[in-house]
């Protein structure tokens, strides 16, 4: 990989990370009960940037976890605002659970990935190839 294509995917994990913060706003909203349509409306947008940059990230590299299908079942487990709001506190400590993990998943990957991006920039400033 090259230090461009490393430096493009660290800046795409960097953004699908704040996806995963602002996720994880809605599932408090949800919680506390306090949304609208508008807030439902972006909750869906958010899950699928998610879907959508998941996708282009495992195409980029092999990712061992968080896996597709953890993704995919917590973003299905979670299908509005409305039904999380009327799910019991044990299941959203559930749901919320699964998300930390694959949240801390996420930065381990971009730590990973900021390693080679030091690495690369080490070897280039001390003269190394390419």
């Amino acid at each position: 990989m090259t230090p461009k294509e490393i430096n493009q995917l660290v800046t795409q994990i960097e953004t699908h990370i704040e996806c995963w913060k602002q996720f994880n706003h809605f599932i408090s909203l949800a919680r506390a009960k306090k949304f609208g349509a508008a807030d439902d409306n972006h909750f869906l947008e958010i899950k699928s940037i998610i879907v959508q940059e998941l996708e282009l990230i495992f195409a980029s590299i092999e990712v061992q976890s968080p896996t597709r299908d953890e993704i995919h079942a917590l973003i299905g487990n979670a299908p509005s605002l409305r039904y999380l709001s009327e799910l019991s506190e044990g299941a959203l400590r559930g749901l919320e659970t699964q998300w930390h993990k694959i949240y801390i998943g996420w930065h381990a990957i971009l730590g990973q990935l900021k390693v080679k991006q030091r690495n690369e920039e080490n070897r280039t400033f001390w003269g190394g190839k390419r």
